[in-house]
């Protein structure tokens, strides 16, 4: 039996065929492939996209998979969805969609959140929630309804960009726990939908689609989506999740001191407790794991950078033209010494950052010397910045009771480069582990065990073999130190003047 894993990136879909007999994964595809999709910013600080796109790239996704495995289309068993997070999708009765989504990096809704924190008050909103209302869905979906009131009115659902995916399969919406702690919707004292952030945002109750388990059917393929997809009508949609605590089950990471991490578009550090936690600035967030149960709570204390290899991507862009890969731009970055000759770059630069609380300064480039650096300073500045943000991060889930010494990530995005990991390593101290995942696959073995073809996590993941270790290396260790505290007096500078 074969299982079908998407993972619907705002960058990309990519999707993995799974073969359950074998535990092996025998095709791979992404859509588009060799550009991103596009993110529509109408206004600075906002960030669209259309759903038809991402379930359009699926199905280009899907249609590449088949390839040598033509006849696998006929034996696959389940289907799992893992998206980027935090975004809204609005559907009206008949599910057409209302509006273009309001993705994960967008900070339109900053100041909504933020009010309805103040009325909820911080401690009790705190204990409940264990996050600020922030910038996350339900802040979006407030904000539609106090400037777009005409299309709240239409509104019959709010969707996440996998409950969307997964209703275009299944004809049903419908959402998870997982999801609504996301979009804090969830009250973790009382184990339900929260009534207070409802209330203080003037939101309608029926908006909320039906809860599903996040391992379990979730609905079945409907006989039009089968036909798009090449697959038999009526698979089970059998496990969804959002891209970081997905990526985290992809690699393993789901007892208490675990941590998983991963540097794509945004940068993501994410940690497993059994402790209902929170950080009182809301600087990090606390959601509900894919593993959670009342008898055996499983959190995941999560940091976001949203400016980390975007930053890498439009380097590529407006240096090379998109000309040279980024194996090459690190063999540039490589050939400079650490600290650059004193260029430090702020990758703050892709909406609104929660390390910062919920700031958007955008990114800076300091020290500049135009008799001094050149492509290669900018190149390795850039990776010491976002190694010295993940670092500043990873202090803040410090003081949050997460104790980062060894982090698990897949071999993918940031974490290809070797002065990459070797900067994240040694300035912070940790042990970087490499594992030949992704998130694709994750969502394919999600939908194995969501259908009980697998057992239990552990069979899921009896062939996940590390692939390769970075330790922090004590002889960089004071220059790294000396590097980050420039880094760290640019961004006090910065910070002192938002």
């Amino acid at each position: 039996m074969f299982f079908l894993g998407y993972d619907v990136g705002s960058s990309s879909v990519k999707a993995t065929l799974f073969d359950g007999e074998s535990g092996r994964v025998v095709a791979r595809a992404t859509s588009p492939e060799g550009e991103e999709m596009p993110i529509h910013a109408p206004r600075p600080g906002w960030a669209e996209q259309d759903p038809a796109m991402w379930w359009d790239h699926l199905v280009k996704a899907t249609h590449r998979l088949w390839g040598d495995y033509s006849g696998a289309a006929e034996k696959v068993g389940g289907i799992g969805i893992s998206y980027q997070m935090h975004g809204l999708v609005l559907v009206d009765d008949a599910g057409e969609v209302l509006r273009p989504a309001i993705i994960w990096c967008d900070s339109r809704a900053v100041e909504t959140g933020e009010e309805a924190f103040r009325r909820i008050g911080p401690e009790k909103a705190l204990r409940h929630l264990l996050n600020s209302p922030g910038n996350f869905t339900a802040a979006k979906l407030a904000w539609v309804k106090q400037h777009e009131p005409a299309i709240y009115r239409k509104a019959k659902k709010f969707l996440l960009p996998g409950d969307y995916i997964a209703f275009r399969m299944t004809g049903e919406k419908t959402t998870t726990i997982t999801g609504l702690s996301e979009g804090i919707f969830w009250d973790f004292l009382e184990n339900d939908v929260a009534a207070m952030v409802l209330e203080a945002l003037d939101l309608d109750p029926n908006l909320i689609p039906t809860v599903v388990p996040v391992f379990g059917e979730q609905g079945r393929l409907r006989e039009e989506a089968a036909a798009v997809l090449g697959v038999p009508s009526g698979v089970a949609v059998s496990y969804r999740a959002g891209d970081q605590p997905n990526n985290a089950w992809s690699l393993n990471v789901l007892e208490p001191g675990e941590v998983a991490a991963t540097a794509g578009t945004s940068g993501v550090v994410y940690g497993v407790s059994d402790t209902a936690a929170y950080d009182t600035l809301s600087r990090v967030n606390t959601f509900v794991h894919v593993n959670h149960a009342p008898a055996k709570p499983r959190y995941g204390v999560l940091l976001c950078i949203n400016g980390t290899g975007i930053l890498n991507a439009w380097l590529r862009r407006t240096l090379f033209d998109g000309a040279v890969d980024y194996d090459e731009m690190n063999r540039q970055a490589l050939a400079v010494p650490p600290g650059a000759e004193g260029l430090t770059i702020l990758p703050f630069g892709n909406g609104a950052e929660r390390i910062l609380r919920n700031a958007d300064p955008g990114a800076r480039i300091g020290g500049l010397n135009f008799n001094v650096h050149g492509r290669g300073h900018l190149l390795r500045a850039a990776q010491e910045g976002i190694a010295f943000s993940f670092r500043y991060g990873l202090e803040i889930m410090g003081e949050a009771g997460i104790d980062s010494r060894v982090i698990r990530a897949g071999m993918a995005n940031m974490f290809l480069s070797p002065l990459f990991r070797q900067v994240l390593a040694t300035s912070s101290g940790v042990t970087i582990e490499l594992y030949d995942t992704d998130g694709a696959q994750g969502a394919a073995l999600g939908a194995a065990l969501g259908t009980r073809f697998y057992a239990s996590p552990s069979e899921c993941f009896r062939n996940l073999e590390r692939k390769g270790i970075t330790e922090p290396d004590p002889s960089l260790k004071p220059l790294y130190d000396e590097v980050y505290g420039r880094w760290l007096e640019e961004l006090e500078r910065m910070t002192e003047e938002l």
